[in-house]
């Protein structure tokens, strides 16, 4: 059955075609975002759901949407979809951060010349019959310092802009090296020096804990007399109430904001200062902008859905269609190893360090490691995927990390898990050969060479006489077919494993036979998805 999705917000005609060619079905219902008992009604029969920013993604609608795997936002804002409650439940939320840069970067340029010239109040003024030129002096940009906070996408297009002005840009942004600073051709300095030195400041970040109000009362008294402020990033940025002090006492010469705390802005005290220029947040708003965001979202989402590749995912780590194919049989072995701790660990588990050696290590580990911690958790609750796990391990206290390492085994690359708990430290290693076939290849520190079965069974022992025959006779009683016996010990007479692939799961009673001898330390039935693909199918 194809995948079918919701769209219910504008997108543009050529985008939904998009959907349909690309092997997805789609409802077009552009106005039904507005209608929230409507989309209840309906959202629980679709696998992907597009929006702008109209239709508002509740923890409600998400109680409805039991078939949703991915919401779609048509630009890069998500303020409109609960990210946190989605990844509880395992949805992905992608956005598309490029689509808009170039038109976001074009309208804090035309908002910072309208505030230094005060365009809209001369022109306001021109209107009503009046000839103020002497009113409307306004100041040049050639030469002064435009302080850029955030220099990512939208935050780099400004900065090259205001270059081809003639100004001196310098930037702040905490992820900005030196070597990229200087192919953009700012300085780079940190936020106080910043604050200290520009003539204009805009701001091209998002709204989160760290910066909210990251201009507020303080931030703005140590701005430089005269200063312009522009705000063409996200409401909240920028204290507002501190602002409108600012301009009143004359210390800000004005601001330039396209994006308010709360929008529409009733009541807002910047809208009364004749110094600020503002706009309905037009950021995104050309033509050009509006059809690629749309036509972005309709092919990640279909590439999503057919094709299980993963772009611009505010939850989870991103991945290609072309990537995931080679990345797909090292996924199948992290989540493997990570379902085999989860099966044998039942006790609560402290932190697990994911160790990447050799070539496998070049890929994406972000990726990797939260499919070590789906395997992980799907043991205690098989609702988990790649979007929730990493929440689920955080909300039991699971610490996940990450070594990289270059080729320092017999092994060409390989994935190991160590783990620890309040009772123990266990380890289990993997690797992929070029047949794709993942196999387990060390437990507890002891090698072993398996391929992984749907039913497995896992028993540790006392390398002595007898215990292979033992095992296998009380299998072949109870009806039990050995397809595969696989055994490592860690020397004569000491510790020692066998890993067993069997044609059907262990029946209780056999289990209970083989506890009950006290002959093993530990008994452990194993049950592993295994179809082509699997990986990809169940997350």
């Amino acid at each position: 059955m194809k995948p079918k999705v919701l769209v219910s917000d504008k997108l543009s005609e050529q985008a939904v075609q998009m959907f349909l060619d690309r092997g997805v079905d789609v409802d077009f219902k552009p106005n039904l975002g507005k209608d929230k008992s409507g989309m209840l009604s309906v959202i629980g029969d679709y696998d992907g759901l597009a929006v702008r920013s109209t239709t508002k993604v509740s923890g409600k609608l998400l109680d409805r949407a039991k078939r949703l795997k991915v919401i779609g936002r048509a630009g890069i804002g998500v303020d409109n979809v609960d990210v946190a409650e989605a990844t509880r439940k395992g949805i992905i939320v992608m956005n598309t951060p490029f689509g808009n840069s170039i038109t976001t970067a074009e309208h804090a340029i035309a908002m910072m010349l309208s505030v230094a010239r005060q365009i809209p109040e001369a022109c306001a003024s021109t209107r009503s019959g009046k000839w103020e030129k002497s009113r409307f002096t306004g100041t040049e940009l050639l030469g002064k310092t435009l302080g850029v906070i955030g220099c990512g996408n939208i935050g780099s297009a400004v900065c090259s802009r205001a270059i081809g002005l003639e100004m001196k840009v310098v930037g702040y942004d905490p992820y900005l090296s030196y070597e990229r600073a200087q192919k953009l051709g700012i300085e780079k300095v940190e936020l106080e020096e910043l604050i200290a030195k520009a003539d204009f400041i805009t701001l091209h970040v998002p709204l989160t804990v760290k910066t909210r109000n990251i201009l507020d009362e303080r931030m703005l008294s140590k701005t430089k007399p005269g200063v312009r402020i522009i705000n063409c990033a996200r409401g909240g940025i920028v204290d507002e109430v501190a602002l409108a002090t600012a301009i009143r006492s004359g210390h800000v010469a004005g601001a330039a904001i396209d994006v308010f705390a709360q929008e529409p802005p009733a009541g807002n005290p910047l809208l009364d200062l004749p110094e600020v220029v503002a706009t309905p947040h037009l950021g995104a708003s050309t033509m050009e902008a509006q059809e690629k965001v749309a036509q972005q979202i309709a092919e990640q989402m279909s590439d999503y859905l057919v094709n299980g590749a993963v772009s611009n995912a505010i939850n989870m780590p991103s991945f290609t269609a072309e990537e995931a194919k080679d990345l797909l049989p090292w996924l199948n072995l992290a989540s493997y190893l990570g379902s085999f701790v989860g099966q044998v660990t039942h006790e609560p588990i402290k932190s697990v360090n994911v160790l990447y050696d050799g070539s496998v290590a070049k890929l994406n580990t972000d990726a990797l490691s939260a499919a070590v911690a789906t395997g992980i958790l799907k043991a205690s609750n098989p609702e988990t995927n790649m979007v929730s796990a990493d929440v689920m391990a955080r909300e039991r206290g699971i610490v996940v990390s990450k070594t990289t390492s270059s080729q320092s085994g017999v092994f060409e690359s390989y994935i190991k898990l160590n783990v620890e708990t309040d009772l123990r430290q266990r380890s289990i290693a993997g690797t992929v050969f070029s047949d794709d076939k993942p196999r387990f290849i060390q437990i507890k520190g002891i090698y072993v060479d398996a391929e992984i079965d749907r039913h497995m069974l896992y028993v540790t022992n006392k390398d002595t006489p007898g215990m292979i025959g033992w095992l296998g006779t009380a299998l072949g009683e109870n009806g039990i077919n050995i397809a595969n016996f696989h055994l490592g010990r860690s020397g004569v007479r000491q510790d020692a494993i066998a890993l067993l692939s069997l044609d059907s799961a262990i029946d209780a009673k056999t289990l209970a036979k083989l506890k009950n001898s006290e002959l093993f330390p530990q008994v452990h039935p194993l049950k592993f998805e295994v179809e082509a693909s699997a990986f990809m199918s169940r997350w």
